[in-house]
């Protein structure tokens, strides 16, 4: 099969297209024919292997996951003895835990985030919808516990957790104020914002006690400057791991604005089955929609990742390795 292989840390120029052996399943594994998967920020750090303690993870020398890709839209290709709740044929949306999904094929354990595809969306608009929504939910409702009539800021919001947060936000009954480029604006309007706010103009956070909830959508702000922004017993979340947000959600936690970090990476594979099926049941009703950059089949994956690098998509980038995507 064919997969996008890197074997050095380094800038897109170090990802190439190899013919590598399909991969056969386990016991507990299906075998999935890749048709789509996203390319994200994630995916972009572990190719780099940037910052510094993603090491850790990705690898403290040379990759430790030569393919990546964490998600992917396509056909069970075969099963293992013990898996029940899947057959040869079956149309699923997986998520991988230890990435290989920027491939023709790829194996999943039974027991990782796999449930149905949608039938009326498409395997790139399948990957698109739930990559920003998977994250940007958890946010809104576990962590900010979002409620109709509250006020919430979305630095970001024209990113692929951005627009999935302003859809799920305006779905959830809140007002939205949406943070992005100008030209920008009216993608997020169609996704449900009140207000947008030009980052090249204005600086949101000058604001002063505006909204019940900031998400800060791509951590490119803090808490520090956004404190002020805040109402009274105001919440503060980012995407972005950093010492000082661990420690803000420590000793804010009783205090009359909040900071924290909702680690949504790390949540039991149940539960993010079941947000799948909820974000899917959310796309198919066309309260939420998928927003695609751009779409590029496997040859362009080093296009793809510049794609990524460059902070300027809008929405999900999405590798196509089938026509049918």
């Amino acid at each position: 099969m064919r997969a996008v292989v890197h074997r050095a840390f380094g800038p897109p120029d170090v990802l190439n297209v190899e013919e590598v052996p399909t991969p056969t399943p386990r016991s507990d594994e299906l075998l999935i024919r890749v048709h789509a998967a996203t390319v994200t920020a994630v995916d972009s750090a572990a190719r780099r292997g940037e910052p510094l303690p993603a090491r850790l993870t990705f690898g403290p020398i040379r990759p430790k996951y030569p393919t990546l890709g964490a998600d992917c839209a396509g056909r069970v290709e075969a099963v293992g003895e013990n898996v029940r709740d899947f057959a040869p044929g079956d149309e699923v949306l997986a998520l991988s835990g230890s990435f290989g999904t920027h491939a023709e094929y790829v194996c999943v354990p039974q027991d990782s985030p796999v449930v149905a595809k949608s039938a009326v969306l498409t395997f790139a608009e399948t990957v698109a919808v739930s990559e920003g929504a998977l994250t940007a939910l958890p946010f809104l409702r576990d962590a900010a516990r979002l409620r109709a009539g509250q006020s919430i800021l979305v630095n970001g919001a024209s990113g692929s957790i951005g627009s999935a947060a302003v859809q799920l936000a305006a779905h959830m009954g809140a007002e939205v104020t949406a943070v992005c480029g100008g030209a920008n604006s009216d993608l997020v309007r169609s996704l449900g914002a009140s207000r947008v706010v030009d980052h090249t103009v204005e600086d949101f956070t000058r604001a002063r006690e505006a909204y019940d909830v900031i998400f800060d959508a791509v951590g490119k702000s803090s808490f520090g400057r956004c404190r002020g922004a805040l109402r009274v017993g105001g919440h503060y979340l980012t995407t972005v791991s950093s010492m000082a947000i661990m420690g803000q959600t420590m000793w804010t936690r009783l205090g009359r604005k909040r900071a924290s970090i909702a680690l949504t990476g790390l949540r039991p594979a149940p539960d993010k089955a079941r947000d799948l099926v909820l974000i899917r049941g959310l796309a198919e009703a066309g309260t939420i929609r998928p927003v695609i950059d751009r779409s590029c089949p496997l040859d362009q994956a080093v296009e793809a990742h510049r794609r990524v690098d460059s902070g300027r998509k809008r929405g999900a980038v999405v590798l196509r390795m089938s026509e049918e995507a």
